[in-house]
């Protein structure tokens, strides 16, 4: 039996096996491979790799080579895949997927840097900037950055460490925390709920100059069973910040998110101009990757944007301070003040 001083261990072995395989891997063809298979086009795939037709074509052989199989195959002017190219496929996405994300989250863990954080605009401009001040004061030491949108976020492809969304909260693969509930209420401002009254429920609204949104429908206004072809000539604004300053103008009565609208309440900018508000489909939730609610500067953001939504009144608290006269005692709107709108 030979000594055990002269035998290799079991972990240098595997060590070094594990490395010369690594060693071998043609990574680089493995990553024109899945360009040129996600367009089926050598120059479309040289194109964005930004390097020659020529030089991909030199890959694709080099892996073919390596594998001994044929990956593509002529199809008139076009490429294909050929079934050893399809099975290899799946595979070569997955880890340049994993690759891709385990680089991106070491970029993202390092301490410095402005904290990246995407949210809706109208959250942004109407709840979030007038808060932020609260942020600052803290002198965290944190350097905030903010990008506006709506789309799904690929943490892993993107440079964003938290996003803000609206939704039910089904973001698999994420840490997703609630921040806040959501209501919509009708409003318009003190001029025009002078001229036309309250929005009723369950009526006609056609004498009365609606703003439509896509967000915050009429639909949502009307009691089941009523019929509201007046929805038709709603103006459409699909921004929800620009709806509610279009209802501060005087443009229309609008229906609006609590969120958005209630430092506009409190300062007088509108009123309400209906006496129901009605839960929203959706709610506002935080939303990040797990591995980074351990970086200091996504914990000390996360921490004071939940206290900042724990302390903003709900609408039931002040729902009656600024409802405006009971709609059954509301003048009927003038038609012939209302047909032109």
């Amino acid at each position: 039996m030979p000594s055990r001083t002269n035998a290799p261990s079991e972990a240098r072995i595997r060590k070094t096996d594990v490395s010369t395989a690594y060693a071998r891997l043609p990574l680089n063809a493995l990553r024109v491979f899945e360009a040129v298979a996600s367009r089926l086009s050598f120059a479309d795939a040289a194109e964005a790799l930004h390097v020659t037709p020529a030089a991909v074509s030199q890959q694709i052989k080099s892996l073919e080579d390596y594998l001994q199989v044929q990956l593509f195959k002529r199809a008139g002017r076009r490429i294909e895949l050929t079934a050893e190219g399809q099975q290899l496929l799946p595979g070569v996405r997955r880890g340049l997927d994993e690759l891709e994300a385990s680089m991106q989250h070491l970029k993202q863990h390092r301490a410095e840097g402005p904290l990246q954080i995407t949210l809706l605009s109208s959250f942004l401009q109407r709840w979030l900037l007038p808060r932020i001040v609260g942020f600052n004061n803290l002198e965290s030491g944190v350097d905030l950055r903010f990008h506006t949108g709506r789309d799904p976020v690929d943490f892993s492809r993107s440079e964003m460490h938290v996003a803000i969304r609206m939704g039910l909260g089904k973001w698999p693969g994420l840490h997703v925390e609630k921040l806040l509930d959501e209501w919509v209420i009708p409003i318009a401002s003190p001029a025009l709920l002078a001229k036309y009254g309250p929005v009723p429920r369950g009526e006609d609204l056609q004498n009365f100059p609606l703003l439509g949104s896509f967000d915050e429908p009429w639909q949502a206004w009307i009691e089941k069973g009523q019929e509201g072809q007046w929805l038709a000539r709603a103006p459409i604004i699909d921004d929800s910040a620009g709806v509610i300053a279009a209802a501060e103008e005087g443009v229309g009565f609008a229906l609006a998110r609590w969120s958005l609208v209630q430092r506009s309440l409190e300062q007088g900018r509108v009123v309400l101009a209906g006496d129901a508000m009605l839960p929203f489909r959706f709610s506002y939730f935080f939303v990040c990757p797990e591995p980074y609610l351990v970086m200091p500067k996504v914990r000390r953001f996360r921490d004071w944007l939940f206290e900042s939504a724990k302390a903003f009144p709900k609408p039931h608290t002040l729902f009656e301070k600024h409802r405006t006269v009971p709609v059954a005692a509301a003048p009927a709107a003038p038609k012939a003040a209302a047909r032109g709108n």
